[in-house]
């Protein structure tokens, strides 16, 4: 739910801004000589970020898709605090610079917060705009507790709110860079790092993020094991229905208004489709995202469609066929063969599968092999697809 914009005064803001200004340490301005003595991070699958440890033990994070089509490229200097007395920074060749680990972050995205939970730091969360999105149970409960503070919307973040918490960096989320929000928030002194992991194309591309957030608490080995685990996991139900003899076909979305929205071919839900064994119907178009179409389109090639996943937002049969009533016209609505990622909700209301789903690509894949391939995995409990009712 959007919250209105808040009013703050700008007297109050420049002052809050001196404060900050006079009590953060100056960063020094000698350069980063450049070392041979470096490793970078391996990154398998996510394409929008590197991460590269240098001799000093200083990371250089580079994001180089914070948003879709981004031209430039952003590099950020994590410093571990133990060797802060004895290195030396240009400030101007970095778009901020971050002291490690951090004590307290602000994340944006619920996205953001599966990571933080599996490396075992969610503790250090102190601010999240709209917590009424967070389905995560540990989450909630320092919700509850007044330990995550509320900061309004991603795209107007409290800045008064969110400058009084002194976090240590905040993780960023946006369609440009052009938030006002984290621009106060910049001029003040307070580290801002955008995070792309919503723009990987590939289930393990954007789980592979979570060695990103490692970086600011200095767990880049736990995150590993855990990505590795992950991954493990993934290609291991993959190859489970590598070699099924029936592959269903299916169909994908719903309508909007009067446009109906399907998942692009090259497409992060598509890549789910196909490496579940499918015969996703849109599989062989190009777009990246939701392709629009008319009923009349859907219907002359879905008709005869096996499954249906995620019709729009609705959660029963009778809610669909009150919608629209073209949707009856569906052999996998005649055969009650729909699922949905909107079923299944936190205690106030924050979808499970926006929040968990990208962190845990493993579970996601075991939920579509049950449901397409039901001997393959029987003792299967679903996670995020569940059957209308």
């Amino acid at each position: 739910m959007k919250r209105s914009k808040r009013i703050f005064s700008i007297v109050f803001l420049f002052a809050l801004t001196a404060i900050c200004h006079s009590c953060k340490n100056e960063v020094k301005t000698s350069p980063l000589k450049a070392v041979k003595n470096h490793s970078k991070t391996t990154i398998d699958h996510a394409k929008g970020f590197t991460m590269e440890k240098m001799a000093t033990g200083v990371t250089l994070l580079k994001v180089n898709s914070p948003w879709p089509d981004a031209e430039n490229t952003y590099t950020y200097a994590l410093v571990p605090k133990s060797k802060m007395a004895h290195i030396t920074l240009n400030a101007d060749a970095y778009d901020a610079i971050i002291y490690t680990p951090v004590d307290k972050i602000v994340v944006t995205s619920t996205t953001h917060i599966p990571a933080l939970d599996a490396l075992n730091v969610l503790d250090h969360l102190v601010g999240f705009p709209n917590t009424d999105f967070v389905s995560s149970k540990k989450a909630r409960s320092l919700i509850d507790k007044g330990t995550i503070k509320d900061l309004g919307n991603n795209e107007t973040l409290n800045p008064e709110m969110t400058l009084a918490l002194k976090p240590d960096v905040v993780i960023g989320f946006g369609i440009n860079d052009q938030n006002k929000g984290y621009n106060t928030l910049q001029r003040a002194r307070i580290p801002v790092v955008y995070n792309g992991d919503w723009t990987e194309r590939t289930p393990l591309g954007k789980a592979e993020w979570i060695k990103f957030f490692a970086a600011f608490f200095d767990t880049e080995k736990t995150a590993d094991s855990l990505f590795r685990e992950i991954e493990t996991n993934y290609e291991q139900a993959k190859n489970m229905v590598k070699n099924v003899k029936k592959t269903p076909t299916v169909l994908s979305g719903g309508l909007y208004k009067d446009v109906w929205y399907v998942a692009g071919g090259k497409s992060w839900m598509a890549a789910f489709l196909n490496d579940a064994n499918t015969n996703y119907l849109w599989r062989e178009t190009k777009e990246t995202g939701s392709i629009p179409l008319s009923v009349e389109n859907v219907l002359e090639r879905g008709t005869n469609a096996e499954f249906w996943l995620n019709p729009s937002m609705h959660t029963s049969y009778s809610e669909m066929k009150a919608a629209n009533r073209h949707y009856g016209r569906f052999d996998a609505f005649k055969n009650e063969k729909v699922f949905s990622n909107a079923i299944a909700k936190g205690p106030t209301g924050g979808l499970l599968f926006y929040e968990l789903a990208p962190q845990r690509p493993d579970l996601v894949l075991k939920d579509l092999i049950a449901i397409f391939h039901p001997t393959v995995l029987p003792d299967h409990q679903s996670v995020f697809f569940k059957p209308l009712h």
